[in-house]
């Protein structure tokens, strides 16, 4: 695909040939070194493609193979290569040879022009993620603001730590920025978490993800103080054992939250490593023995750096049953995996470059602890080059998902378009990549080429197995971005529906907002249900449902079908067939949408359009009401 962004008017793209890496065009999802895996490419028959060859790199040389064609619709040819796995990540391309000249066909689309190898799409051999990380639905909660048990001890006489700001549940507003933010304790517990298991089971998630649990000095708890132990306040070492229980008793998983940048400056290892310069835990830090400075995380002295460079340090994640990493995944607790905090900073300091080789010992301990485990990592820029290395085996999808998304769909203020209720001051909300000059708002073009920019970098597979995200408790709420429900419902359904892990932040289902991490870290609603938008959550609730009951929603591949800035429309294509989606952030003229593969009719199965049928020239007209979300059933 050329870059749809240039265009402003819209236009069908199932004209192009097409390739993606999922199971319709790669059968062979794990291959192992040495197999020999076969690809497909779907062309449509009015394409002037004469041949088809497949262009590999092993041991870096390039090599091409011809194709030939496996089969023939009325409307499409299907070529058949063969890709020898050579290499742990063997990366491949097609070639078009059409009368006008060649064109490459990438994972960045098909071009008229040599483009760098860096586009090609990638098997990996290394061992996949574990298999039910493709069912999950994760569900991100802060524990501190979830919900306080019935029996918590915490009352009005219980004694706090020095460091927390006792909050009421009920009233007390939480501090979007400022000194006493991060020590706001509103007194949320594991036990709370456990009670309340039915709404998450309602809301039709299936993996809860806690932020940390540790001891801390906060309420965000990412200043760790020990790994050893749970924090008390939250119930201790008993009450993760009663959740993880609780949990797994449904099926579901559960996944923990660790610091593999920094620990806090009250952790045992830096209090031992700052008061004795010949103290063992001194090498597990960056401290100067001159000065007595250190180097903490983007210059917090509170979030001391970890120093990767250590023998030691790795030792204490890794090794024996008591490390780190491995303990909490083993029972009583058996966590079924973790994600990791700052991995973007984890193990690169000035010319300390170690990220690569940490992340394939954190897995490499991870799965050896247990075969399922799964390692996604936090990232919040550009994380196509730490992945497929055998080591993060997903990312929080920021850049690719969250920020497009946000900026097609975020109210506008201007006079020009859709702004909604509570969308007041929304043309001043920061980017939380820290981008200057707040969200932007694109059209639906940008947001297209944005999000194949990042999947064109990394293999199909860790594309998939990437958090997809509209929000986490670091950004604002998706509610305050789109300021209405319309264009919530409008986000909800591309995160249901696009390939990659849906996470949903604890409360966002419920309609609540918020400016910032800080501002949306809001305690829930559980004493005012009259305060909860039940469009909101049901369309949550719908959307999920549907992924649950789709399995193309879970196991397919994505091709484009048609995009003009205010709407987007794509195919989600598997063995077991196809479903056609719909996205409008508002109402436009009527898509004449041709070369659909429809039979007959599709009927709608989300969003309550009219069932769809090919005139007879075969066009299929999608309704031009907005915003909307709608799904269809093609075959």
């Amino acid at each position: 695909m050329t870059d749809p962004g240039r265009r402003p008017d819209g236009h069908s793209l199932l004209h192009l040939p097409h390739h993606d890496g999922s199971a319709t065009y790669v059968p062979e999802q794990a291959p192992a070194l040495g197999d020999t895996v076969v690809v497909f490419v779907r062309v449509p028959a009015v394409s002037p493609v004469r041949r088809v060859f497949v262009r590999t790199t092993p041991d870096g040389e390039p090599h091409f193979a011809a194709a030939r064609i496996d089969r023939r619709t009325d409307h499409e040819v299907w070529w058949r290569a063969e890709v020898q796995v050579r290499n742990p990540v063997t990366t491949y391309r097609f070639l078009l040879d059409e009368p006008g000249g060649n064109r490459w066909l990438t994972a960045l689309g098909v071009v008229g022009h040599d483009v760098p190898d860096s586009t090609d799409f990638r098997l990996v051999a290394y061992e996949p993620p574990p298999a039910w990380a493709r069912d999950a639905i994760v569900y991100q909660i802060f524990p501190d603001r979830f919900a306080r048990s019935s029996d918590a001890t915490r009352g009005a006489g219980a004694e706090l730590p020095d460091w927390a700001i006792s909050c009421d549940w009920a009233r007390t507003p939480v501090i979007g920025r400022g000194p006493e933010t991060p020590y706001q304790y509103y007194g949320g517990d594991l036990d709370g978490i456990t009670e309340r298991l039915d709404h998450l089971d309602r809301l039709g998630v299936n993996t809860v993800y806690l932020t940390p649990f540790f001891p801390a000095r906060s309420t965000h708890r990412y200043d760790a103080t020990s790994f050893d132990r749970v924090d008390p306040l939250l119930g201790g070492d008993a009450a993760l054992a009663r959740l993880a229980d609780a949990v797994h008793a449904r099926g579901w998983r559960l996944l923990g939250d660790i610091t593999s940048n920094h620990t806090g400056d009250g952790h045992e290892w830096f209090v031992d490593a700052s008061s004795d310069r010949h103290a063992p835990e001194r090498e597990l830090y960056y401290l100067d023995d001159v000065t007595g400075d250190y180097e903490s995380w983007k210059g917090v002295k509170t979030l001391p750096k970890l120093n990767w460079g250590s023998t030691e340090l790795r030792r204490r994640f890794t090794e024996g049953p008591d490390a780190v990493l491995r303990r909490w995944l083993l029972p009583p607790y058996g966590l079924d995996g973790w994600r990791v905090d700052v991995a973007n900073m984890t193990g690169r300091r000035g010319r300390d470059a170690y990220t690569h080789e940490v992340a394939a010992l954190l897995r490499a301990a991870v799965v050896g602890t247990r075969p399922d485990g799964l390692l996604v990592a936090e990232h919040g820029h550009d994380h196509t080059g730490d992945l497929d290395r055998d080591g993060w085996q997903g990312t929080m999808n920021y850049t690719g998902f969250t920020d497009p998304v946000w900026s097609w769909l975020r109210a506008d203020n201007s006079g020009t378009g859709d702004a909604g209720a509570g969308a007041a001051g929304v043309g001043d909300l920061p980017n939380f990549l820290g981008v200057p000059g707040g969200i932007r708002r694109r059209d639906a073009g940008a947001v297209v080429a944005t999000m194949n920019a990042f999947r064109a970098l990394v293999s199909w597979r860790s594309y998939v197995h990437s958090w997809q995200l509209l929000g986490s408790h670091d950004s604002a709420r998706i509610r305050t971005v789109v300021g209405s429900a319309a264009g919530q419902e409008v986000a909800v359904g591309l995160l249901a529906t696009m390939p990659g892990t849906p996470m949903i932040f604890a409360g966002d289902e419920l309609g609540l907002d918020g400016v910032n991490g800080e501002d949306s870290r809001t305690p829930m609603p559980w004493h005012r249900l009259e305060s909860w938008d039940e469009a909101t959550l049901g369309a949550y609730r719908s959307l999920l449902a549907l992924r649950a009951a789709e399995p193309e929603l879970r196991y397919g591949g994505l091709r484009w079908a048609y995009l003009d800035p205010d709407t987007l429309v794509f195919l989600r294509e598997a063995p077991t067939g196809a479903l056609l989606v719909l996205a409008r952030r508002v109402a436009g003229v009527p898509v004449r949408l041709p070369g659909l593969p429809i039979a007959g009719y599709a009927p709608n199965r989300y969003g309550g359009a009219p069932t769809l049928r090919a005139d007879g020239d075969g066009v299929v007209t999608l309704p031009g009401d907005g915003p909307t979300f709608q799904v269809w059933r093609l075959s």
